[in-house]
């Protein structure tokens, strides 16, 4: 089964910036789309930022123009940087297949805490 573990969260101030990655167990080719996704406490999980196979991105309007998705296929990584971070922005933050409904199953996510 292949997997998808994420790193790079911490705590960051208002307007500070992380970059999360997420090292993939097969090549990245191998799917039509990788998103990033968030949850936070008491809410639904979303997605924020998707990268398809052609390299093709779409961030969702509560991160365009802050965050960036990229991937690297030499080393099977797809990272999300954020920029600009606001509190709302806290959550536990996931990579997978993207849709969702194709998920199998979700690792243990990095989380990111942004103070105010």
């Amino acid at each position: 089964q292949v997997q998808f573990v994420e790193s790079g969260g911490g705590l960051v101030q208002a307007g500070g910036s992380l970059r999360l990655s997420c090292a993939v167990s097969s090549s990245i080719f191998s799917f039509n789309a990788i998103g990033w996704y968030r949850q936070a406490p008491g809410k639904q999980r979303e997605w924020v930022a998707i990268i398809d196979r052609g390299g093709i991105t779409k961030s969702a309007d509560s991160v365009k123009g802050r965050f960036t998705i990229a991937g690297d296929v030499a080393e099977n990584t797809v990272y999300l940087q954020m920029d600009t971070l606001k509190p709302e922005d806290t959550a536990v933050y996931y990579c997978n297949v993207f849709p969702d409904y194709r998920v199998r199953s979700w690792g243990q996510g990095t989380q990111v805490t942004v103070s105010s």
